[in-house]
């Protein structure tokens, strides 16, 4: 089990919920490259007078957390320093920031992620003409969804809370300027809510690779076979291929982080 959290951070729990350790990869991929920007501030950021906010937060009066501060706050959010190894903390604000948007989108790259992707691979039964997936996916998740259900909705929002100024720069930086970024977390926790329960097991189909040289991972190119849940986010089929009951489970966590952070919502 790999993969954090659909965030130690609501933005991180969001991508930690659907992502840790969850093992849709087969190998860590290369580290990824930012270019260097200006380093962050903590003060909190001024949205741009043209974008319309749904959801403004209110604000932490707690200090931002950098650096050892923040991997502390993770490990105690997430029960221990164990827990807390798989986080990929250098630019972790932007990585948080990229993979809750990514989720929302057909792609989320795994170098983008703020956790290490599992070494583990996908499984798959072959049943008569087409494979499905194998049953046992979904007991791979399982202590995931049970750490996941562990993390405590109200602390976890704190500590977003206090990672919101760093997280709003982050976003504006990768090319978003005039958007709020808690607006687009609520956009995407929505989405991931509206997963739809399927019948088990799921068909698949292999991506079609045309050329000479056969592919040595052929296991990362499963597809599903409906058009319809083929067509659903990066983040929604995620949720469909740790299985029903998982699938429920960490809708449940979702809903719970939705309520906490629609509460800290400043009324307008």
């Amino acid at each position: 089990m790999q993969a954090w959290v659909l965030l130690a951070m609501a933005g991180t729990v969001v991508a930690g919920l659907t992502l840790w350790r969850m093992g849709l990869m087969p190998h860590a991929q290369a580290p990824v490259v930012f270019t260097p920007e200006p380093a962050l501030q903590a003060d909190a950021p001024t949205p741009p007078a043209q974008a319309r906010i749904e959801y403004p937060l209110e604000r932490s009066t707690a200090p931002a957390l950098t650096g050892e501060a923040l991997r502390r706050a993770l490990a105690d959010l997430l029960g221990g320093d164990k827990a807390a190894s798989f986080l990929q903390l250098d630019e972790f604000p932007r990585r948080v920031v990229a993979t809750v948007d990514n989720l929302g989108r057909a792609h989320a790259p795994t170098q983008m992620w703020p956790v290490d992707p599992s070494p583990d691979r996908f499984n798959v039964d072959e049943r008569g003409e087409a494979p499905v997936i194998s049953a046992d996916n979904a007991s791979r998740y399982t202590p995931f969804v049970l750490v996941a259900e562990a993390v405590d909705a109200r602390r976890a929002v704190d500590l977003y809370l206090r990672l919101y100024p760093l997280l709003q720069k982050a976003y504006e930086e990768i090319g978003f300027p005039n958007a709020y970024f808690n607006d687009r977390v609520m956009a995407v926790i929505d989405l991931l809510l509206s997963t739809p329960e399927t019948e088990m097991p799921l068909k698949l189909r292999l991506t079609e690779v045309k050329g000479p040289i056969a592919s040595l991972r052929p296991w990362v190119r499963y597809e599903f076979a409906d058009p319809a849940l083929e067509s659903l986010s990066s983040g929604q089929k995620i949720l469909l291929r740790v299985g029903p009951v998982n699938e429920r489970r960490l809708k449940e966590k979702l809903g719970q982080l939705r309520s906490e952070l629609a509460s800290r919502v400043v009324k307008r």
